[in-house]
């Protein structure tokens, strides 16, 4: 009722205490495309969800490689992802030529989480409406991070955000123990099974899966359209489907704000601070350390 009130900028509180802007970006996220990210000992991979234009015949893509170590998947406004990533290979570039190495992830990702929050902070600027799953390998091993509007930062094993999703974190979580024993290809089809969850009554024939990978002695790599075709076939070949390991309770039972536990359902005010965790497909699980 009061909502057009306080919804103009970032820095008007409702009377309830929430901040409007910062929910219609994560709302952003709920409405994209899903995308799924998970991780192994030696490779993280990312497979997204891609519509194909009826009226283009062009295919958006939602992955989108940063550096030669690093690479991310978007769920939410193109445009503002385009932005994010712009920055994030200025960064990298900086960080090269200064001191000829790969920036290291973790510290990337901090300051893109650095970089979302003074969008919740100014009366100027509106958050970015796109939620992001960065994949990397530095010294350290692989990375899969979660980027969220609300500028939370999430280090975790597995994850998918996106519309219809929590299917696919359904599956993660129930296959997340397997996946550090599993070479190149079986992460691929894990991210692949994974995905399918999330299709829910979409036109199929519109819809493309894609898929990239980095690990150790791979450099961030976008699959082609002939390889993504491979994987998926051979993801429709697995005994047993996925529909057997999808939980019909979990749509209707929790949903993707519960499951981030930052979102405009979780708590009145959206949480400002970026915070760097270990978390499983759920991240609201206990696996957190």
């Amino acid at each position: 009722m009061f909502r057009n009130q306080y919804d103009n900028d970032t820095t008007t509180w409702s009377p309830q205490g929430r901040l409007f802007q910062v929910e219609y970006a994560m709302e952003a996220v709920k409405q994209g495309a899903a995308t799924v990210g998970l991780k192994g000992t030696d490779y993280a991979v990312l497979a997204a969800l891609c519509r194909t234009s009826k009226d283009t015949n062009t295919l958006q893509r939602k992955i989108m490689p940063v550096d030669d170590h690093v690479g991310m998947s978007i769920a939410g406004l193109t445009a503002d992802a385009r932005v994010v990533c712009q920055y994030m290979r200025t960064e990298c570039m900086a960080y090269r030529h200064s001191y000829n190495a790969e920036f290291p992830v973790r510290r990337l990702v901090s300051n893109l989480g650095n970089k979302l929050q003074t969008t919740t902070q100014r009366y100027d600027r509106r958050p970015y409406g796109v939620g992001l799953l960065v994949a990397g390998y530095d010294e350290q091993g692989p990375h899969i991070y979660q980027v969220m509007p609300t500028a939370n930062v999430l280090n975790c094993k597995a994850m998918a955000i996106g519309s219809r999703s929590q299917s696919a974190r359904t599956y993660l979580e129930r296959n997340m123990e397997s996946f550090e024993d599993c070479d190149m290809d079986e992460l691929i089809c894990h991210a692949i099974q994974a995905i399918r969850g999330s299709l829910g009554s979409d036109d199929v024939e519109n819809l493309t899966i894609n898929v990239a990978i980095v690990g150790k002695d791979v450099p961030f790599k976008m699959f082609t359209e002939a390889e993504n075709q491979k994987y998926v076939k051979l993801v429709k070949a697995m005994d047993p489907p996925l529909e057997a390991d999808h939980d019909p309770l979990s749509e209707e039972g929790m949903s993707d704000d519960d499951m981030t536990d930052h979102g405009p359902s979780s708590s009145g005010v959206p949480p400002n601070d970026t915070s760097d965790m270990e978390t499983t497909a759920s991240t609201g699980g206990s696996d957190a350390h």
